[in-house]
């Protein structure tokens, strides 16, 4: 068994050692790609500063890049007995080239290469997710598009209450995503910047150049106080896992009414046959289960940043082994946030409206307030035209006129989905995800 890079003489508990290592090297997995960069960065910053020749460093860049081929088809191992990602890319290296190879890990810790690692991969996972969203936004513009002139019921306290469309609904759930986008920018801001060169928190001796690997890695700005840096642990993901959850608890809005309006005492949508289950017993059922998991699945992202928060809420300045567990459920959250949203992406692009939902007269109430807004632009007094409207529903006497005239910006009639698109692409085009491609490319000599 190969021995760990901080052991001396002392062997490690087998006991105690399962128990500290829990999931780590499974978790590294998902940061083996990005473990790499940060090392061919280290590594070319050490070279400027003369702790490696210009012959190491090609060196080594050329098997990192080698390492990083293997990580990028899936391929990368974390072998048994090895303890962690940064462990195994260091044996890789020595094994092919002698002592050399432990030469990259001076003027750095562990500490800061994880923060590194997942500053890489949130940025990038930001990137997929934001993908994922806008495919989902722009099903719920078209969707708005298409049904903009179908109206439906509106509710308040579940009581049938004014007319809405189609075109307002799907486009509330388009505006929400616009918004859920600009807490992302934010989170994606925070996640962009450079922890590298903090070491175990407190800096190095070495003359390390932090403004070199901030723009090798192609970070916005670095964390400049290497106290804070390491304080970012923990905040880091609490923050992305908080948008994470606006997303979510907009889709399982989304999925609540979905459900709602597809249930027979409402009828307002059709789901796909695909999308949807029978009972064992029922000949008639075709159950919602896909929107219900949503639901639940996005209600269980929104409990992330809750968990985060109460591993990391009484810990002082400076490096814990808790922050070790954040990975276990923040890694693994991406990847299920992206599956809900292209799949509430395909449900939305495939439902089908009702287009005669106001033929049932239970609906013929929901105009009152056309009826008395429609008195009160002829001169009747505001109260005056409620209090007739009202005395003429309690004697059976009003009578629907099953017609809107809404005008204003956001309203049946004018949905501003142009504005909608406009505010979300604008937002959209400020990651600048091209920045860190660009940097990426030049590390692995694919420019």
């Amino acid at each position: 068994m190969a021995s760990k890079l901080w052991e001396k003489n002392v062997t490690v508990d087998h006991d105690v050692e399962t128990y500290t290592v829990g999931r780590d090297r499974e978790m590294d997995l998902y940061l083996a790609p990005f473990d790499i960069l940060g090392s061919m960065a280290h590594i070319t910053m050490l070279e400027s500063i003369g702790l490696l020749s210009a012959q190491e460093l090609q060196t080594l860049l050329n098997e990192l890049r080698a390492i990083y081929e293997i990580a990028e088809r899936g391929e990368f191992v974390i072998e048994e007995g090895i303890e962690d990602v940064h462990s195994q890319v260091e044996l890789m290296l020595t094994r092919r080239l002698g002592d050399v190879g432990k030469k990259i890990h001076s003027g750095r810790s562990r500490n800061d290469q994880v923060l590194v690692d997942l500053k890489l991969f949130i940025r990038s996972r930001i990137e997929d997710l934001t993908n994922a969203m806008t495919r989902l936004f722009n099903a719920l513009i078209a969707q708005s598009e298409k049904y903009k002139n179908i109206l439906l019921p509106g509710y308040t306290h579940l009581q049938v209450a004014m007319p809405s469309s189609f075109g307002l609904w799907f486009g509330a759930y388009a505006e929400s995503l616009a918004d859920d986008l600009t807490i992302m920018r934010a989170a994606y801001e925070i996640t962009n910047r450079n922890p590298l060169g903090s070491a175990a928190g407190y800096g190095s001796s070495f003359p390390l150049n932090r403004e070199m690997t901030t723009r090798l890695l192609g970070f916005g700005s670095m964390d400049y106080n290497v106290v804070y840096a390491q304080m970012g642990r923990g905040k880091t993901e609490r923050i992305v896992a908080q948008a994470m959850a606006s997303v979510a608890a907009t889709v399982s809005k989304l999925a609540f009414d979905a459900c709602m309006f597809n249930s027979q005492n409402f009828g307002f949508i059709k789901l796909p046959d695909e999308f949807t289950t029978g009972s064992s017993i029922m000949p008639h059922k075709k159950n919602p289960d896909v929107f219900e998991l949503t639901r639940a699945k996005c209600n269980k992202l929104q409990a992330l940043p809750y968990e985060i928060t109460l591993i990391t809420n009484n810990l002082p300045s400076g490096y814990f082994r808790d922050l070790q567990l954040i990975k276990e459920n923040f890694l693994p959250a991406f990847d299920q946030l992206i599956e809900v949203l292209d799949m509430v992406t395909a449900m939305v692009s495939q439902v089908k409206v009702n287009e005669h939902i106001l033929d049932d007269s239970r609906y013929d109430l929901m105009f009152s307030v056309e009826k008395v807004n429609q008195m009160a632009k002829d001169g009747v007094p505001f109260r005056d035209a409620y209090k007739q409207v009202g005395l003429a529903i309690e004697r059976g006497e009003f009578v629907s006129e099953k017609a809107v005239n809404h005008t204003h910006e956001g309203s049946i009639g004018n949905l501003c989905n142009d504005k909608i698109t406009a505010l979300y692409e604008q937002t959209l085009a400020q990651f600048g995800f091209h920045e860190y491609h660009n940097a990426f490319d030049a590390l692995l000599g694919r420019v």
